[in-house]
């Protein structure tokens, strides 16, 4: 048998994307090429990997049992490849993942003050969404707000952060004092999608609390939900880190409420991922930094 990394590569490609073309993009070949490649690979393994269900290929049983085998033997080449690098620095571009409040409102000081020297490929989703490409390796690491609900993923508490009720500076609860969640009962609530973060927060610590809840809007982004609560189509659950500009500046205020909402952030990754030299010192970086930010 005579495995080649290349054959290794493209079957990773392919696994990630379910797609030729996806993967003959990432690797800059040819359709033809990859398909080639899989086809050789299948026939020295003497098994097929994929089961080709029109218009994609999905992992089989046998593609679960390599895809994180060949992933960290991908990993582990690319670091010998560095590891005599005359300036000993790790190459290789890092795939993170982040929840809206943390890609848009900490990664990009994250970013700023690391010492990567390739920039990261970021995609920024909801947790599902996020815990969904880790476990498929498309994705290093997420930094997410949710819980993980995902078998395959560790999630690594990482950094606190707090989640508070916002609603237009012009609102009757505005300038209300210690109030009782069930004294909201009734308000229109501007919340994200189902299966975000900031979404599972309210429906496991507001809505039981609540004797009738009125869902308004459904919002995919924070600035949206921020926005609508601004121009008084109803109140809104979160983090108030996201908030703070607008709490300062004004546009929006936190009510005081006679209970805190703290929560977790986590730095999450497969159980089965091999951590590369860019991808340990990515996640000693996030933990150095959480106590500055």
């Amino acid at each position: 048998m005579k495995l080649t990394l290349q054959q290794l590569k493209t079957f990773a490609a392919i696994a990630r994307y379910g797609n030729l073309g996806m993967a003959a993009n990432e690797l800059c070949l040819s359709k033809g090429a990859v398909s080639q490649s899989l086809q050789e690979l299948e026939r020295q393994l003497a098994t097929p990997l994929f089961d080709r269900v029109h218009p994609r290929l999905q992992l089989n049983a046998e593609g679960k049992l390599l895809q994180p085998v060949a992933e960290e033997l991908l990993a582990r080449v690319l670091d010998i490849e560095t590891m005599f690098a005359s300036d000993s620095e790790p190459v290789g571009q890092l795939r993170l993942g982040a929840t809206q409040t943390i890609g848009n409102y900490l990664l990009p000081i994250l970013l700023a003050r690391s010492e990567q020297t390739t920039t990261p490929r970021i995609s920024i989703a909801n947790t599902h969404i996020l815990s969904h490409a880790l476990a498929h390796f498309e994705l290093d690491l997420a930094l997410i707000e949710g819980e993980n609900h995902h078998p395959d993923l560790i999630a690594d508490p990482w950094l606190q952060d707090e989640m508070c009720i916002v609603a237009a500076a012009t609102h009757p609860l505005a300038n209300q004092d210690e109030l009782a969640i069930s004294a909201l009962s009734g308000e229109t609530w501007v919340l994200r999608e189902p299966m975000s973060g900031n979404r599972e927060q309210f429906e496991q610590l507001i809505q039981p609390q609540l004797s009738t809840s009125r869902i308004g809007l459904e919002l995919n982004t924070l600035e949206a939900v921020m926005l609508a609560v601004e121009q008084g189509l109803g109140i809104s659950f979160i983090s108030k880190l996201a908030a703070q500009d607008r709490i300062n500046n004004g546009r929006l205020v936190c009510l005081a409420m006679q209970q805190r909402f703290p929560r977790q952030l986590y730095l999450a990754w497969h159980r089965q991922k091999y951590h590369s030299t860019a991808l340990r010192r990515f996640i000693q970086f996030c933990k150095d930094e959480a106590g500055m930010i």
